[in-house]
């Protein structure tokens, strides 16, 4: 294996804009839910006549998606994704909007048959059933409870309080709370492999608020001793989880 200062240096320049985390192939892996979302959404999408993607990172997911509605819009909030989603995504005739995180999305009442989001930041469900039309549906896949913490709390330390964070049942409560109805509500948890520090490295400068504040220098004791785990062991392991959610909008 290459030396800790070879693979972190590496990682700690690579571009990490958007969503396609190729470039950890080889380097790390992560298990894909049963579901199979990019499948679910593709189909969903080739059946309805407008629909808004939320959170889109660099439009990999929507581009993957063989058919689109007459009207695809999606929303970023980070510039260098949403500039990544433009150039993916205009080509097929997707709008792609920039958007702050927090702020009412930019859309009419009833805009939109379908509302998905893989991964929302913080989903707004009075906005989502606002723009919603009637009998409109949201699908999505959003991260769950304790997501990659085995890796994140390496870094920080125990998080007992985050742990109950990001609860199934609490965004089902909120969403009804909206005027949405619950179709569809599942978990799952996925087993993430990393067998080099170099990939660690890449997923934290991605997902900054895994770690924040994250930089190489900050955190080199820490990544000092995980480089010697994955040496030793040939990989460290942390899970993922994952929550399907399908609500519907069923009152004008």
């Amino acid at each position: 294996m290459r030396t800790f200062e070879d693979l972190v240096d590496e990682a700690a320049h690579v571009d990490v804009s958007g969503w396609s985390f190729h470039w950890l192939r080889g380097r790390a892996t992560e298990d894909r839910p049963p579901w199979g979302y990019s499948r679910l959404l593709a189909a969903r999408l080739a059946r309805v006549a407008s629909a808004l993607d939320i959170d889109t990172g660099g439009g990999e997911i929507i581009a993957e998606a063989p058919r689109l509605p007459a009207r695809m819009v999606v929303t970023e909030g980070w510039r260098p994704n949403a500039e990544r989603a433009h150039r993916l995504l205009s080509p097929r005739g997707v709008d792609v909007v920039a958007v702050e995180q927090g702020e009412p999305l930019p859309f009419p009442d009833a805009a939109f048959e379908l509302v998905s989001s893989r991964h929302p930041v913080d989903p707004d469900w009075r906005e989502i059933a606002r723009v919603l039309t009637p009998q409109g549906a949201y699908l999505a896949q959003h991260v769950g409870p304790a997501s990659a913490f085995e890796l994140i709390e390496w870094f920080r330390g125990p998080l007992a309080g985050e742990r109950l964070s990001r609860d199934p049942e609490r965004e089902a409560a909120a969403a009804r709370a909206a005027g949405l109805r619950i179709a569809d509500l599942r978990t799952a948890r996925c087993r993430m492999e990393f067998f080099d520090i170099g990939a660690v490295v890449y997923i934290l400068r991605t997902c900054v608020w895994w770690v924040p504040g994250f930089t190489v220098d900050r955190y080199r004791p820490e990544l000092e001793r995980l480089d010697a785990h994955i040496r030793e062991h040939g990989v460290f392991v942390s899970h993922s989880t994952r929550t399907l959610i399908e609500a519907t909008r069923e009152n004008g």
